[in-house]
């Protein structure tokens, strides 16, 4: 699979970071398959590309499981989250509630999630989605865990649950967030961090974001890529492969800066800063 290679990648961080840059990307799936065959290459780039800690989505038990094993080779510099998607929420039962809280307590854990709601897609019942959300939401009071939230297409029944729970809460980041000016605000409001992804690279769909992007509070914005997921459309040349990875979060930092008229180092510097303080890492 054709991949950045890590001289650009190193050299790209330099030019928009100055040389110095640290990131931590707070959003990577590097159980998917798509990394199977070049997991230490992947690793190795982002740490050339100033990605010295990532955070490992975890969508469902088994890649909970997954997740802690990775953590467990790269420690200090791998963590991860502990949830169920709510695309799996039809799987939410007793069992997953206690293998979930079980895992929670696994020192690598760094957040609950990812959990939430998804009404794009439907993939379970959205009775069943509000069900394990509200679970989730308990346990991490319980175990006294930040949130790492999905919402698509849910706003309303989205923002209306975490209300009930959200004084209770240690912290909640929306992850992915791909809104508009009313919905952060709304966020906002609920006490919410806010992670940006390459969706704001898009040119196609991502108007409502970019313009979203330089109303966020500097003390309230961290950055991810969601890989393989969601590649930056601005990268020229463009990959051959489709894939994203964590050592192309430096385009999401660009562009993130080039709309909110800041240095790119000043943003590095605020969402590494953030991320630490909201992750306790």
């Amino acid at each position: 699979m054709a991949v950045l290679c890590p001289a650009r990648a190193s050299k790209r961080a330099s030019s928009v970071g100055g040389g110095n840059m640290e990131l931590i990307d707070i959003g990577v799936n590097l159980t998917h398959r798509s990394f199977a065959g070049d997991l230490e290459a992947v690793i190795e780039r982002a740490r050339a590309a100033g990605v010295f800690r990532q955070i490992l989505t975890g969508t469902s038990v088994e890649g909970i499981e997954a997740a802690l094993a990775l953590a467990g080779r790269f420690a200090g510099e791998l963590f991860a989250t502990a949830g169920v998607h709510p695309h799996h929420a039809r799987d939410w039962d007793e069992d997953a509630a206690r293998r979930i809280a079980a895992l929670a307590r696994d020192p690598r854990v760094v957040a609950l999630g990812e959990c939430g709601l998804d009404y794009d897609r439907d993939f379970s019942p959205r009775p069943a989605q509000r069900r394990a959300f509200e679970a989730q939401l308990e346990l991490a009071v319980e175990h006294e865990l930040p949130v790492f939230l999905h919402e698509r297409s849910a706003h309303g029944d989205f923002t209306a649950i975490l209300a009930e729970y959200r004084k209770r809460l240690r912290g909640a980041v929306v992850h992915c967030f791909t809104g508009g000016v009313a919905e952060l605000r709304r966020y906002l409001e609920l006490d919410c961090h806010i992670g940006v992804t390459g969706w704001v690279c898009d040119e196609r769909r991502g108007d409502e974001l970019r313009a979203a992007v330089p109303e966020i509070p500097a003390d309230r914005l961290m950055l991810e890529t969601d890989a393989p997921f969601l590649l930056p459309r601005t990268i020229r040349p463009r990959p051959r492969s489709r894939r994203n990875e964590p050592a192309l979060l430096p385009w999401v930092l660009e562009e993130v800066a080039k709309l909110r008229g800041e240095p790119p180092a000043r943003i590095a510097a605020q969402t590494t800063h953030n991320a630490q303080r909201f992750f306790d890492r």
